[in-house]
């Protein structure tokens, strides 16, 4: 089922990077966040309203209505655009997000089918490999898992669930992935024009 752009839409991010005078490379000194969205993982830069100041790790809301912090998303911006600060808080945040929709993700381990013939959608998370997919496809059949912690108990030798998933969304991030499950692929704008 192809999801429509409005179905893929953010409403929500939290705040990965905040600078005050904007990017060091730019002219404009126009304050400056980068945002992970808390659906789809979408890496964005925003201005912020002025004279208002927004924390790393702050959940702001970016959607359609009237926003209280953000201004303007002024662009979709890839893993590579990152600051050092954004890169460093992102895995943490992205495990947060994952923790706190508990519900969704785990949903993941229930309903995850194959991609091909050869591969199964689970064995994309970094440390499933065939033994943890034969005994999750095992468990799932005899009762679905409720929690992270219900799939931990019933597959042996599993590391932390739901930072296998965060693991995956931030290789999804980087790029250059041939599946994405998780984070909504970045493609890079080509000129029309030359």
């Amino acid at each position: 089922m192809q999801m429509t752009s409005e179905e893929r839409k953010e409403d929500y991010a939290y705040v990965l990077d905040f600078m005050h005078a904007g990017k060091s490379s730019s002219s404009r000194s126009d304050p400056l966040g980068q945002l992970v969205g808390d659906k789809w993982f979408t890496l964005l830069e925003a201005s912020t309203k002025p004279s208002v100041a927004v924390a790393i790790g702050e959940r702001v809301y970016i959607g359609n209505g009237e926003r209280d912090k953000i201004l303007l998303i002024k662009s979709r911006i890839s893993y590579q655009e990152l600051t050092q600060t954004s890169k460093n808080g992102l895995e943490g945040i992205v495990l947060q997000i994952i923790k706190a929709n508990e519900e969704r993700y785990v949903s993941v381990f229930n309903r995850a089918g194959a991609l091909n013939i050869r591969q199964h959608s689970l064995e994309l998370l970094p440390g499933i490999g065939r033994k943890h997919l034969d005994a999750i496809l095992k468990e799932r059949n005899t009762k679905p898992f409720a929690s992270f912690d219900d799939v931990m108990q019933r597959v042996s030798l599993l590391q932390d669930p739901a930072k296998l998933i965060a693991d995956r969304v931030i290789l999804e991030l980087q790029g250059g992935e041939r599946f994405y499950l998780f984070a909504k692929p970045y493609f890079e704008r080509q000129e029309r024009y030359r």
